[in-house]
């Protein structure tokens, strides 16, 4: 029995490597393809970066003067690859865009970011929360560049379907919102929607967990903390109970 990664290459290597590691059988489908958009530095007097995805690093930053701003991280994932990309000071959050607005604020709270300060968020094409928005609001100046998109898929692999319809796969693991939509879409496509649904379906947040409730999901089960670590220890909960 195997447990469904739906989420998009590379970051799907790792997740089936932790999986492996952890004594699960692991199958990919990602449901999402990553396509580069080309990033051109405009100049412009920038005070700080914020990025919500490693997606968002993914393109050639080698010797931009980016480099040398500080850089707020969603999460600890997106702060290594920050840094392995060369940022050198990288302030990290707790997993969501939410708790990234928050510390971005708290900073300017403390006077460590001035409360003029011009953030440039490198962002994908589909963005299912409007954080340069928010920040907006408290008096800050965030510019919005996408450097990125994620397409869905059509369908899912044909050895994929089989799995579903053989009872070979027992869970499916959810990181986005908008992978959480396009694995909808690609099960309906398949005709798999009926015995997909019917399995527990882990997410790494409530808004994820969201979209497949609404999709028809009975066994939904949320992370304590919006992160890999979380998810996977529910998931290793649960096969142990």
């Amino acid at each position: 029995m195997a447990v469904l990664v739906t989420r998009p290459h590379p970051d799907n290597e790792a997740t089936l490597a932790a999986l492996r590691a952890r004594g699960f059988d692991a199958l990919s489908a990602p449901v999402l393809r990553f396509e580069p958009v080309p990033f051109h530095d405009d100049d412009a007097d920038y005070d700080a970066v914020i990025v919500t995805s490693t997606n968002a690093l993914r393109g050639d930053l080698a010797g931009s003067r980016l480099l040398r701003l500080p850089l707020f991280a969603v999460g600890a994932h997106t702060a290594d690859a920050a840094r392995a990309a060369g940022f050198g000071k990288v302030i990290v959050a707790k997993g969501d865009a939410a708790a990234l607005r928050d510390l971005v604020l708290a900073q300017v709270k403390t006077r460590k970011l001035k409360k003029a300060s011009t953030l440039l968020y490198l962002a994908g094409a589909d963005l299912s929360r409007d954080l340069a928005g928010e920040l907006g609001e408290t008096g800050l100046t965030v510019v919005t560049h996408t450097t990125y998109r994620m397409a869905p898929v059509a369908s899912l692999p044909g050895e994929i379907g089989d799995a579903f319809m053989a009872n070979r796969i027992t869970a499916v693991l959810h990181y986005s919102r908008r992978s959480a939509r396009a694995f909808l879409d690609a099960i309906r496509a398949g005709g798999l929607e009926i015995s997909a649904l019917a399995l527990p379906q882990y997410c790494i947040s409530a808004s994820v967990a969201a979209v497949l409730h609404d999709a028809g999901a009975t066994q939904v089960v949320v992370a304590a903390q919006p992160d890999e670590n979380a998810l996977l220890a529910a998931l290793g909960r649960a096969s142990r109970s």
